[in-house]
């Protein structure tokens, strides 16, 4: 398979970018235009531009991201847009936990809206798209079962585990197994970055791609590198400034329309994936579809392995409790999620039918929120 060029990067990406810096300028300096007291057509206007601000900071975040992908080559191209999500997920929910009414569901809400979104949402979307295109696509078996290996286990003991646990009252666990919990997932997930990046990398290159030196001299390529990785930086910021202000509007539009609670989760994940989810989809449009599987399941592993540590330690500091167990028609959906994620992967080549039925699975777990 040949390499192609880096993606191209244009003036618009920066500016998007500034004026979103601008506008939480502005949020601090006016702290009222976020507020109930501003009233609601203020607010609603105000929170508007701050979405429009975040999702344009998001796709800028893609932009370099890309860049760096084809700089870097796989697996760390997509392993630091994958980082960069975890950043911005982690401050959402930092930000929606330490606001509002502290809402214990939010993590278990989050983390299952994720899995959701990567495992049936876009990997169903890519599929969907990739098979459209191309018929029928072929990825690395290895690397797509090396992330399952962690994926099913961790988001078992992490959502299920719960509603068996005797320690505590309600699909909860104590202190010290929460501790367990964060330690083994950093540890686990330590071992897998260092098996992705070094001893077994090739598993998570396309089986039929050849390495291919870098069409830049060595001091233009690093200068690239380091531009895009400032670019993304600048672009990451934003995102986690706004999040505060963001994570005060959900809140109060669940409450106000009485919406299910767990749509603030749904909501969350959605805004954190925008950037993954377009990479994955262009990705298997471009028949670049081991990238696309790198990113989805790359997202997943990351929101259990470091998201959900992250998180634990920071509520243990606040003195929040957080119910992580899921309940009902969730634990059907997490199961047959991880049954047919298996299925598809473990073929190691993607049609448009596989992709349907991940897609499938997707809605119902939307029809499921508001008709429980």
């Amino acid at each position: 398979m040949k390499s192609r060029p880096p993606a191209k990067l244009f003036p618009a990406h920066y500016s998007v970018v500034l004026v979103s810096w601008l506008v939480w300028l502005g949020i601090n300096l006016d702290g009222q235009l976020l507020t109930p007291q501003a009233g609601l057509p203020v607010m609603g206007a105000a929170g508007l531009v701050v979405l429009t601000c975040m999702l344009g900071s998001v796709f800028a975040v893609v932009r370099f991201a890309d860049h760096l992908a084809d700089l870097l080559g796989e697996p760390l191209g997509t392993l630091v847009l994958t980082l960069t999500a975890t950043v911005i997920e982690v401050s959402l929910m930092v930000a929606m936990m330490l606001a509002g009414d502290q809402n214990p569901t939010l993590l278990r809400d989050t983390v299952f809206a994720t899995l959701m979104l990567v495992l049936n949402g876009l990997v169903g979307t890519a599929l969907t798209a990739g098979g459209w295109r191309h018929l029928e696509q072929a990825f690395n078996l290895q690397g797509a079962l090396s992330f399952l290996h962690l994926i099913a286990p961790l988001s078992l003991i992490l959502l299920v585990l719960p509603d068996y646990s005797r320690s505590t009252a309600g699909p909860t666990l104590a202190p010290q197994q929460e501790a367990l919990l964060g330690v083994a997932c950093v540890l686990v997930y330590a071992v897998f970055l260092l098996m992705q990046t070094t001893r077994h990398r090739s598993y998570f290159d396309h089986a039929e791609d050849e390495p291919t030196p870098s069409a830049l001299p060595h001091a233009l390529h690093r200068g690239a590198v380091l531009r895009s990785a400032v670019g993304l930086l600048f672009s990451v910021l934003p995102v986690v400034l706004l999040a505060e202000h963001l994570s005060g509007l959900i809140d109060y539009g669940i409450e106000e329309l009485h919406a299910p609670a767990s749509l603030g989760g749904l909501i969350v994940a959605a805004l954190v994936l925008a950037p993954e989810g377009l990479s994955a989809y262009r990705a298997a449009i471009a028949n670049r579809v081991q990238r696309a599987v790198n990113i989805c399941l790359g997202s997943a592993l990351s929101t259990i392995a470091l998201t959900v540590p992250s998180v634990l330690i920071i509520a243990s500091l606040q003195g929040h409790s957080l119910i992580l167990g899921l309940q009902g028609v969730n634990s059907v959906l997490l199961y047959a999620t991880l049954f047919v994620a298996l299925i598809t992967f473990v073929s190691g080549r993607a049609t448009i039918l596989q992709g349907q039925v991940h897609i499938l699975l997707f809605s119902a777990y939307l029809f499921f929120i508001f008709f429980p």
